[in-house]
This record gives structure tokens, sequence and C-alpha cells, in this order.
């Protein structure tokens, strides 16, 4: 099989403008970016308002391995595959990090015959909208330090200063670092550091944004410090928001791209998965969901984490509600979750781990019995899908179907890498099905349940916990945000993605445990607090291969090695 760079190259695209038609969005409403890209206009969610509403499906997975289990392939193949019954599919993915992209774990396309083309724009830059946050982010945290050496007017106490920088690569030396070295005209020195910029809480606001006047009353919410009194410190008051909105103005307009299939694919914001709520822009679905009969959206990791920020977060914020959800299992996934392997990313799978072993699928079902249970829990529909690898057994892919029937949830084996949306048809017709269900769509908690009582909801319900322990710092953050009116807001909880639990090691479904919340931070602008458990990284690091060492260009310009 060819590489997914050679595919992408060798794909026929139709003009974007065509592709915008087909969805119905006229050419004032289309504003093209070279060739590979273009923006839609935010007046087409008001104008399109009066047509029929799409199917709305999440894709979302078991607990992935650190190879992930493909639920952006997956999305882009049941995108395609609707195509293959006489349906009309759109997805919405969010864009890749070149932090990833360069480092271990690559781009963010999908793959196969089912990823979003051209790669390369999708992977590198694409219409920069990264960038507009990385340096609305910088800008913002300029004016904090700014004001501290201008004269403090608030009173801002230079040891609470939450507002941190942020850069679009991984790079493990710059988490923490010391600024305003040098002397009394090179600033005031403190102790700060830098987050990759999809951990940045700019990123976050502009995927939750339903307009304009939205995004840049989110800005003027966000906390960047507190005052020596204890209270908080915006954006606003800094007076920095409006400046920021001017920044992001174009990159709040979603992205249009196309799928190997000529799909159409929106590609737009790309928050943290483990920090933030891993989803893409609420913008790009308010347009995807009247331009199609199924709107595809993915959700970061796995149910516990990226489908339920996805419900309890982002249709809280857009008022959309969600017909059915698709979660993806792998052989290869299940098997880990026996405990008995260990799969690290970028070497090759336990030769044993590669035999064929359906019981060893069924001890890791564990894993998929819980986030199934974890989207029924929202009132939807789950529909297991089996991406298949080449490697994998006949009998383990049934033991899959299997486990999903004893659930009484639907199951296809989806071959979309080798075949495109013919090998996702069988899915297809297993979601219309399920979303001509009736539906029962619910919030896990409700707004007015104190922030306690949310975090124990999710790690209860969500993870099997069998409570929460809050340390002392966290019980003093949280009584402060509920103090200062932040207590309406929903949970993101930041914890391992490797796991049910807050230990990465702990495989399946554990039980008998205890989620342990060291510190809850809040992110006022974008809308919720998060509780940090465990050793979560904000900045990731470079592995001792990163990918950046294949990708170069070739003698007649062509990226090369880019994966």
């Amino acid at each position: 099989m060819p590489s997914d760079l050679e595919i992408s190259r060798a794909t026929p695209r139709k003009p974007l403008a065509d592709v915008a038609v087909d969805m119905g969005i006229e050419s004032r409403l289309f504003e093209p970016y070279g060739h590979a890209a273009g923006k839609i206009a935010l007046e087409a969610i008001d104008e399109f308002a009066d047509r029929p509403r799409a199917k709305y499906v999440v894709v979302t997975s078991i607990t992935p391995t650190p190879l992930g289990e493909g639920k952006t392939t997956t999305t882009v193949g049941l995108g395609q595959g609707f195509g293959h019954i006489g349906k009309r599919g759109v997805i919405a993915v969010r864009q890749a990090s070149m932090g990833p992209t360069f480092g271990i774990k690559g781009g963010a396309a999908g793959g196969g015959y089912a990823q979003v083309v051209p790669m390369e724009a999708v992977n590198l830059h694409l219409t920069g909208d990264l960038h507009a946050v990385t340096s609305a982010h910088n800008l913002l945290a300029a004016m904090v330090d700014n004001h501290l050496h201008k004269g403090n007017e608030l009173d801002i106490d230079p040891l609470a200063v939450a507002w941190r920088r942020v850069l679009d690569v991984n790079d493990r030396d710059l988490r923490q670092i010391v600024t305003g070295l040098g002397g009394r005209q090179d600033g005031l020195p403190r102790q700060t550091g830098f987050d990759i910029t999809a951990a940045s809480e700019v990123m976050a606001v502009l995927a939750l944004s339903s307009s304009l006047a939205d995004l840049r009353a989110r800005l003027g919410r966000m906390v960047v410090a507190y005052d020596r009194r204890g209270e908080p410190v915006t954006a606003e008051d800094l007076r920095a928001a409006g400046a920021m909105c001017v920044q992001l103005r174009e990159a709040l307009k979603p992205n249009l791209l196309q799928t190997t299939e000529q799909t159409p694919a929106l590609v737009h914001c790309g928050p943290f998965g483990n920090i933030a709520h891993g989803n893409s822009s609420v913008v790009a679905d308010l347009i995807g969901i009247r331009c199609g009969d199924y709107l595809v959206t993915e959700a970061g990791f796995g149910a516990d984490m990226g489908a339920e920020r996805f419900f309890n977060i982002k249709c809280r914020t857009s008022g959309l509600t969600p017909d059915a959800a698709v979660v993806v299992a792998t052989v290869r996934g299940l098997k880990a979750h026996t405990g008995r392997y260990r799969v690290i990313a970028g070497r090759p799978l336990p030769e044993e781990m590669l035999a064929e072993n359906p019981d060893d699928v069924r001890d890791g079902a564990a894993n998929l019995r819980k986030q199934i249970a974890n989207v029924r829990a929202h009132g939807v529909t789950p529909v297991v899908a089996v991406n298949a690898f080449p490697g994998d057994y006949d009998s383990e892919k049934q033991a899959i179907v299997d486990v999903a029937a004893e659930e009484g949830a639907r199951a296809a084996v989806t071959t979309h890498a080798s075949q495109g949306g013919k090998g996702a048809a069988e899915l297809a017709e297993a979601v219309v099905e399920a979303c001509a269900e009736p539906a029962a769509f619910a919030h896990l908690y409700p707004d007015g349940a104190s922030l306690t009582e949310k975090i124990e909801t999710i790690a209860r319900r969500m993870y099997g916990a069998d409570g929460v322990e809050l340390s002392a710092t966290a019980r003093r953050q949280l009584d402060d945000y509920e103090r200062h009116g932040f207590g309406e807001l929903p949970v993101c909880v930041a914890k391992t993605h490797l796991s049910l639990s807050a230990d990465p090691s702990r495989k399946g479904a554990p039980a008998g445990w205890t989620l342990p919340v060291r510190e809850v931070r809040l992110s006022a602008g974008a809308g919720f607090i998060y509780p940090i458990c465990g050793d979560m990284r904000t900045m990731p690091g470079l592995s001792s291969q990163p990918a950046a060492e294949h990708i170069d260009i070739d003698e007649a310009g062509q990226v090369v090695g880019l994966s």
C-alpha cells in the first residue's frame, strides 16, 4: 500500500469552490486560501438556519494505546462511507499541531484512503490559525508583564500571574523559565514558562465561540492573574481583549478542505485533548450541520475524555444534540487492555501480541464495555467501529463484534484506510439505523451542581472511581472559584488519556481506586474549570528520534518524510 503522502498526492481533487457549492455555500460566503483550503464566512450560520438539520454523529474510542486507535481515519472513512450508501456526509475535525507533526505522533489528517487532503497543507500551517492563536496569546502575556513594569495600576501580585506563553513546538526546556533578567529596563524578573499552543485557553476560546461577538466577550473574561487581595484580573481589565480579537478575526472562520473521495471536510481549531475539551470548533459544526445529511465530528481520546467533554461542554455551548456516537475499537487496543503487553510509540508491537488470540481480545474488552456505557450514560446510541488492520485475524475482529452485541450495541468491521469509503459503508448503514432511534440526550450533571459534585460525578460515572481525593490546594481553589461566581461552569478533568484511571499503567476498567486532584485551574473565557490529576504536561518534549529528523524537501521541492 502506498504511503499516506503518496496517496494524498495521487488523489484527484475537486476545486474547493465546487465542494462549497455541493454544500450549498455560495461564492460570496467562500474565501479561497490558495488551492488547498478556503474559509467559510460566519454569516453562513444565520443564513443557513432555516435549512434541514443533519444528523449529528460524534466519533470517540476505547481508551487508546500510545499509537492511537484511528478516530480521525474512522471519521473520514465514515463521512466517505455515507456517499457509498446514497447519503451526503460532511466531516469536522481538529487542526494539526506542528508539535506532534514534528514529534513522535505525526500528522492528524487521517490515513490511507481515508484522509483529508492535501496532507502537507493540513499538517503544515494550513491557513495560519494556530499562529494567530500563538500571537494573540503572547500579546496578552506581553501586556501582563508590561503592566507590571509600568506601575502595576491593577495591583497584580507578581507571584499570582497565571498566564504563561505558548509556542507550537515540542520543547521541554521551555516548561519552566525566568523572564525579565538583565536589569531594570528589561522587565520584572519572575518565574513562568511555555505551554504548547494547543493547550492555550485562547485555542479553547476560539473553538467554543459561536460568533465574533462571542469570541470578543470570551477573550475579555479570561483570568490572567490575581491582585494582592486575591481578586481575579482579566484580559478586559488589561484592555488587551480587543487587540487579541482583531488578531483572531480571520482564524474564527472555519477552514474547508476535502477528503480523498472529495467529501467536504471542515478542519478547524485544535484544543488539547487531555487538558482542554479536545473538540473542533462550534462554528464549523453550526455551519456543517446545515450542509449535508450527516455531520460527523471527532472527540479527542477515549469516550471518558473527549466524548464526555463533547457532551457536557461543547454541546452545552453550541446547543446541538448528538444523534449517535461511534466508539472505535481495535484488536491491538483491546489486547493492550489485558495489561499483558507494553505498547510504546515509535517501536514495533510485541511479537506475541501479533499472534492470533481472540481470548486476549475478550479479556481486554472491559474497557470497550465501559466506554459503551459512558456513551449511553448521556442517552446517546453507541455504534462500535472495529477499525481493522491488515494483520488482524477474523476471529479477533469477530470477538469485538460479539462483545458489542452482548452490550446491545451495533458493530461493523471497517477497512476504510485501505478501501476508502467503501470499507466504511457497513458502518455508515449502522449509524443510519442508530440515528433513527428516538433521542434521549442528557448532560451528565446540572449547571447548578457544585464544582465538587461535578468532579465526583465524572469520576464515578465515567471513570469507575470510588470517589475523589482533593488536595488542600484543590479545595481552596474550588471554594475561591465558587466565591468568584464560577460555580456554574462545567468541568474538564485533566488526566492521562491512557487509562480510565489517573494512572496510565492501569489498563482495562480499573476498580477500587480514588481520583486524586492535586489542583484546579480556571478557564473563565472558555467557560470551564479543569481539575489536574497526576503529572500532566502542557508542553510536550521531543523523543530521541523525532519525526522532524526525517522531514525534508526533495530536489523537486516536494515535502518528504511527513507521516
